[in-house]
């Protein structure tokens, strides 16, 4: 029989215990590694697992047959079927087994369990295995949004500017040097929150109907009387562009 480890979150240790490991994620199995003489590397989803928010990340051992079909590679590869004995000594044996998973393509009866423990909550890797030492990405596809100190990483290796505070901004709208800059100062005014009309208004005769779109866009995080009157002006406009910005 082959030793498996699965990782899972320590609220599901009750249902566990009654019922198994249900199958799941996309490849409709359970996720493990087997158990070997190295701690780490049979541990090592862990803290990537927790990147998910969860607190705590138990390991459940199971066993299953030798001959079982299961499905074993890399994370980022196609996934090769054999038998599970066979899976277990592909990982033994890669020269890197950092990123590798086997997938038992059911769940795991109650009957099949071996034991659930307690692991330490800070092995393994983070986002890729060879991300210890790089400066880590802090776009939002790599950094999703409450992540592990995600707020702390987005500052110190943003992959932006800063934005513009709103003073910024009304200083950059008075001292545009073209319609261009104008435009840009609307469009980020109007991703804003709301504040004195009398900032923009005297835009809504502009000769350049581009400016005039700009401004009906921004006009809509404004709020007040004056504002709709604008928005009133504006939609009466001859030009069509700047009478769709209105509804839009």
């Amino acid at each position: 029989m082959t030793l498996l480890v699965h990782l899972t979150p320590e609220k599901n240790a009750r249902r566990i215990r009654r019922v198994g490991i249900t199958a799941s994620g996309f490849r409709r199995g359970v996720f493990c590694m087997p158990v070997m003489p190295s701690y780490v590397p049979s541990h090592q989803w862990l803290r990537e697992l927790r990147r998910g928010g969860q607190r705590l990340i138990i390991a459940v051992d199971f066993r299953v047959p030798d001959d079982e079909p299961v499905l074993v590679g890399h994370y980022r590869a196609s996934a090769t079927e054999m038998p599970a004995a066979e899976a277990v000594s592909v990982i033994l044996h890669a020269e890197d087994a950092r990123g590798y998973e086997i997938v038992v393509p059911r769940s795991i009866a109650a009957a099949e369990l071996h034991r659930l423990r307690h692991v330490r909550q800070v092995t393994g890797w983070r986002y890729h295995p060879n991300t210890h030492g790089r400066q880590p990405c802090a776009c939002p596809a790599c950094l999703g949004r409450g992540e592990f100190k995600a707020a702390d990483l987005r500052r110190r290796f943003a992959t932006e500017p800063p934005q513009l505070t709103k003073p910024q901004l009304l200083a950059r709208l008075r001292n545009a040097d073209n319609d261009d800059d104008l435009i840009d100062a609307l469009y980020d005014l109007g991703s804003r929150s709301r504040g004195d009309v009398a900032d923009v208004a005297h835009l809504v005769d502009h000769p350049n109907p581009d400016v005039r779109c700009a401004l009906a866009s921004a006009l809509h995080r404004y709020r007040g009387g004056e504002a709709r009157r604008l928005l009133v002006r504006l939609a009466a406009d001859p030009d069509l562009e700047v009478r769709a910005a209105v509804t839009a």
